[in-house]
């Protein structure tokens, strides 16, 4: 384990000089804005979500809002998100939830936030680290791939590589650091073909299937 954390605190310390001004990419101006739009971002880019937003928080700008109108006005407004029945139910059952259970109000605990409908552990996560300031780690598939490839950890289920990271990363560190890592999983260390002769951490990955130069 202490072999870990040393590599751990190195990766850390390149990911810093590398990336060193990280913040989330979905564009929000409040936690309710955040947890929609981390609800939606499932299955889609960041980017798209962004596009979205703006004519859906216009015309439905509360959890009351969401909660009166109908499955099939949410369903229009987020059409090209993808998948979006489903995600419109989980979205206005959550809305429901907080007017009904919290006043309309976004809780700001891991267990009440995960009580919400279509709210899971990453959601919540991105929700307490962004919109509060709540230390949390973030388990999306680039942190999941990218924590895989560096050898700290040896688990895929997301939960697990979240209790796994953090062991090995100071709990202040824990929103920066998963902001790093999905910035170096879109630029470089990407799924199919990783760009590792161009990655920042290629002297401390043991990867075994990096591209050559």
């Amino acid at each position: 384990m202490k072999q870990t954390n040393s590599r751990a605190a190195q990766i850390q310390q390149i990911l810093k000089m590398a990336y060193p001004h990280v913040k989330t990419q979905l564009s929000h101006r409040n936690p309710f804005e955040l947890l929609v739009a981390a609800m939606l971002s499932a299955q889609c880019t960041d980017r798209q979500v962004n596009r979205v937003t703006p004519a859906l928080f216009e015309a439905l700008p509360t959890p009351d809002a969401f909660a009166r109108v109908s499955l099939e006005r949410i369903e229009s407004l987020i059409h090209s998100t993808g998948f979006y029945r489903n995600k419109a139910r989980n979205i206005q059952n959550c809305a429901q939830t907080l007017v009904d259970n919290f006043r309309g109000v976004v809780p700001q605990t891991l267990e009440e936030l995960v009580s919400l409908p279509g709210v899971g552990r990453k959601t919540a996560n991105v929700v307490l680290s962004s919109a509060f300031g709540i230390p949390g780690i973030v388990v999306d598939t680039h942190v999941a791939r990218i924590s895989g490839r560096l050898g700290l950890t040896a688990n895929t289920n997301p939960i697990k590589i979240e209790f796994d990271l953090m062991e090995v990363i100071p709990q202040y560190e824990w929103r920066e650091f998963c902001l790093r890592v999905i910035s170096l999983g879109r630029e470089v260390c990407q799924a199919r073909k990783p760009r590792c002769p161009q990655c920042p951490l290629a002297e401390v990955c043991p990867y075994p299937d990096k591209t050559p130069a």
